[in-house]
């Protein structure tokens, strides 16, 4: 980033890359409509307490949020960037639609989050939000809607399903405290082989072998009953969330989309309070989500439950090309002299054109082997061929185009 005027890990984008955006977007938007979901939007500005209260934001991701004092000239109060959107969409869903019995929303927004050096700090989110449905209809709901938007894609995803719960329930009978549950953890996903050498000694006999499995990867119901099995004499309070994650999996696998169980899959783990998915193409992953049934009273609303994912675009759009056919005119229009009478039939014949459905691009600079010189004496659509037709009205250039096939 040497001499650009731009600030440190914002990003331009260029035509390539809003058209990658674009794809997304609607294959996004399309899946979502298709599954009865409302497109929403929130603000950019929100109040700090919204993501401070009752810990609804992490403490690792409150030290990144872009905050300052909304001053109207007598007293002010703390605002920050959006920094996440699930948050917000849940402050609107009290505000706005808590007396509906259920809410299917989506957004596709950006959020702003520090980071250090050039790395990003903006980032745009394509996410959906359940609250008032989840398990099992509503976490599968879910996993099948960004199962679809990769196939729209013409990609075949890797389901990897996980329960914080697991963990969570392990370290606590191990006496772990919030803050040494939330370390080991984090040591987890991080590699370190050791994280879980001192939680051992300190649970019941017998639950060696449940320990490994958890830092490791299975194929779906059969993992989790091999888990179960060695978790349910010492631990009988992890064989309900088993259990649930196992519905999940099973179905999944009977339609044909078997998923991968990892125990250890997502960092948030004190905010989801169920079944977790992430979607991989090859090692990268590109969507993620979960159950947050504590989320809505966290931020003032009744307890109700809810689940929602979000699509990594980032990395999403890194794996797609661009076709260009966006950028692509069908018919470019030249004038035959600089003067009001020469400009204006050059006009007048765009927008006939562009009223037939025609792509135009107005100029002579990289005129392409179909173009039309424009006068006010009449018209020359030169084709393919370099052969030069000439034409006298607007509407005759129009049928012309039209029976030349031009899109």
């Amino acid at each position: 980033m040497e001499d650009s005027m731009r600030p440190p890990g914002m990003r331009d984008m260029l035509p390539d890359d809003v058209e990658r955006f674009r794809i997304i977007e609607s294959a996004f938007r399309t899946a979502c409509l298709g599954w009865g979901y409302r497109e929403v939007r929130t603000p950019t500005l929100e109040r700090l307490h919204l993501f401070t209260a009752a810990g609804t934001l992490s403490p690792q991701m409150l030290d990144r949020v872009y905050s300052f004092l909304d001053w109207d000239g007598w007293s002010g109060e703390r605002v920050v960037l959006r920094p996440d959107s699930t948050i917000p969409v849940v402050r609107l869903y009290v505000e706005k639609l808590k007396d509906a019995p259920s809410a299917k929303l989506f957004y596709v927004q950006n959020v702003l989050r520090f980071a250090q050096g050039d790395e990003s700090r903006e980032d745009w989110q394509c996410g959906a939000e359940l609250i008032g449905d989840t398990y099992p209809l509503g976490d599968l709901e879910l996993i099948l809607i960004a199962y679809e938007v990769f196939e729209r894609l013409g990609f075949t995803p890797e389901i990897k399903l996980s329960d914080p719960g697991i963990l969570r329930g392990v370290l606590s009978k191990a006496g772990y405290a919030q803050a040494e549950r939330l370390s080991v953890y984090d040591r987890l996903l991080d590699g370190d082989s050791n994280a879980l050498s001192g939680v051992q000694e300190r649970l019941p006999t017998g639950t060696g072998a449940a320990l490994q499995m958890i830092s490791m990867e299975g194929d779906g119901s059969a993992f989790l009953s091999n888990l179960r099995s060695v978790l349910a004499s010492g631990m009988p309070e992890v064989a309900s969330v088993i259990d649930e994650l196992a519905t999940i999996a099973g179905v999944l696998t009977d339609i044909g989309k078997p998923p991968k169980i990892a125990p250890a899959l997502v960092r948030n783990f004190e905010y989801y309070t169920g079944p977790v998915f992430h979607l991989f193409i090859g090692d990268i992953k590109v969507a993620g989500g979960g159950r947050y049934d504590a989320l809505i009273s966290e931020v003032g609303g009744s307890p109700v439950p809810a689940s929602g994912f979000a699509l990594e675009m980032e990395p999403l759009a890194s794996l797609l090309v661009p076709t260009g056919s966006t950028a692509r005119p069908a018919i470019r229009i030249a004038s035959a002299g600089n003067n009001g009478t020469d400009i204006g039939a050059v006009f007048a014949l765009a927008r006939a054109l562009r009223t037939a459905g025609v792509n135009v691009v107005v100029g002579e600079s990289g005129i392409s082997a179909r173009w039309i010189m424009a006068s006010s004496e009449g018209f020359s659509l030169t084709e393919e061929n370099g052969k030069a037709l000439r034409l006298t009205s607007v509407e005759e250039v129009v049928q012309a185009v039209a029976d030349a096939g031009h899109d």
